[in-house]
């Protein structure tokens, strides 16, 4: 079990700004990745992490919204429908929450981590983390997008 430290946006040295670069194989340290993203997520108590917030500059991401957990490899959102605005927080901005106006259902495809190209639909909540984190991938983060940024007691 690898547990990172998670980087904080202004302690960063500019990685989370920096578009995430595309996983080319699927090998054992990808993999690896994957097992340090989820033991990171889990001991920080989050909903979805992203490669970059560890410091790898790779597009991997995991999720875990109490439905099921997903971990993907180069995600992309193939249809979006619907919007809600909602508040967001962030393991990188711990502390700060503000209103983000995301797609309500998303159909996401990437690669699981034998390469095979897989599709999840989701909606609500489960919609709402995997743009969070599909963002972070970009070089985007929620306060960005949001609106009424505040502060708030962990």
């Amino acid at each position: 079990m690898a547990v990172y430290q998670i980087i904080k946006y202004g302690e960063d040295n500019g990685i989370l700004r920096e578009k995430a670069k595309a996983i080319t194989a699927i090998t054992p340290s990808i993999n690896k990745l994957l097992d340090d993203l989820r033991d990171t997520l889990y001991s920080y108590n989050g909903v979805g992490l992203a490669a970059p917030q560890i410091g790898v500059s790779k597009r991997a991401i995991v999720v875990d919204t109490g439905k099921n957990f997903i971990e993907l490899i180069n995600p992309e959102i193939c249809e979006q429908s619907g919007s809600e605005n909602a508040e967001e927080g962030c393991l990188s901005l711990p502390g700060m929450a503000g209103d983000v106006v995301r797609a309500v259902r998303v159909l996401v495809k990437g690669l699981n981590r034998s390469g095979e190209e897989i599709k999840i639909e989701a909606k609500g909540y489960q919609a709402r983390a995997l743009q969070h984190e599909i963002d972070h991938l970009e070089g985007i983060i929620f306060t960005d997008k949001a609106t009424n940024l505040r502060k708030v007691v962990e």
